[in-house]
C-alpha cells in the first residue's frame, strides 16, 4: 500500500466516525494536505483551519462535518459514485491510488493549498507573540550581560535577537500580503475569526 493510500484509508475511517477530524503528518507537504482536504470536502466535510503544535510546529489541519444541505447531497452522491476510497478504488478529484489531482480538480486543490499556507503563516507569525519574544529575549541577554560581565557576547545577542525576530515578522507579513492578494483575486473573502486573525473563505458551493 502506497503512502497516499494509507493517508486515504486513515482519512476515510475518520470521516466515517467523527464530526471533527484533524489531519496530522509531520512529513506531509501542503499540497498533500490540500488534496486530502479536497477529498474530505467531497464527502461532506469542510476545511476549518490549522494549528501548529509542539516545539517543531507540526501542522494540524482541522476539518468539520458541514451542516449545509448541498454539502450532504454532494457527500451522498460521491459515496455512491466512489464506494471504495481508501481501499484501492477511485478517489474523487484524484488520479487512482494517489493524491495527485486530476486536471478538473487542480484549481480547487491549488486554492486550498494557498488557504492552508496563509493560515499556517498566520499561526507562525503571530505579531504580538513575536514582538514579545523578541523584546523579552533582548532584555534577558542585557540583564545577563550586566550580571555576568560578559558584554562582548551577550550585548550583541541583546541587539541581534530582537532584530532577527522583527525581521522574521516583516518577511512573514510581506509573504502573507502577497498570498492575500492572490486569494482575493481568486474570489476568496477576508474575514476575522474569533481570535481576531485574518482568514479567507473560499467561494461556495465548491465544485463537485
Amino acid at each position: 500500500m502506497s503512502q497516499a493510500e494509507r493517508h486515504l484509508t486513515s482519512l476515510m475511517r475518520q470521516l466515517a466516525n467523527r464530526d471533527h477530524v484533524e489531519l496530522v503528518h509531520p512529513f506531509s507537504d501542503l499540497k498533500s494536505f490540500a488534496a486530502l482536504v479536497h477529498v474530505a470536502e467531497c464527502f461532506g466535510f469542510r476545511y476549518a483551519g490549522v494549528r501548529l503544535v509542539g516545539r517543531h510546529k507540526v501542522l494540524h489541519v482541522h476539518l468539520v462535518r458541514s451542516g449545509d444541505a448541498w454539502a450532504q447531497q454532494r457527500a451522498a452522491a460521491n459515496a455512491a459514485a466512489f464506494p471504495q476510497v481508501g481501499e484501492g478504488g477511485a478517489v474523487p478529484g484524484m488520479h487512482l491510488n494517489s493524491l495527485t489531482p486530476v486536471p478538473e480538480a487542480q484549481p480547487e486543490v491549488d486554492l486550498l493549498t494557498k488557504v492552508i499556507r496563509y493560515d499556517a503563516m498566520t499561526e507562525a507569525g503571530n505579531p504580538v507573540q513575536l514582538r514579545t519574544v523578541g523584546v523579552a529575549a533582548g532584555v534577558l541577554f542585557l540583564l545577563l550581560a550586566v550580571v555576568t560581565g560578559v558584554y562582548s557576547v551577550l550585548l550583541p545577542l541583546a541587539v541581534l535577537t530582537p532584530a532577527f525576530m522583527f525581521g522574521s515578522l516583516r518577511v512573514n507579513t510581506a509573504r502573507r500580503a502577497k498570498l492575500a492578494a492572490q486569494l482575493t483575486a481568486a474570489g476568496c473573502t477576508p474575514v476575522r475569526d474569533e481570535a481576531g486573525r485574518e482568514r479567507f473563505v473560499r467561494p461556495v458551493p465548491y465544485p463537485a
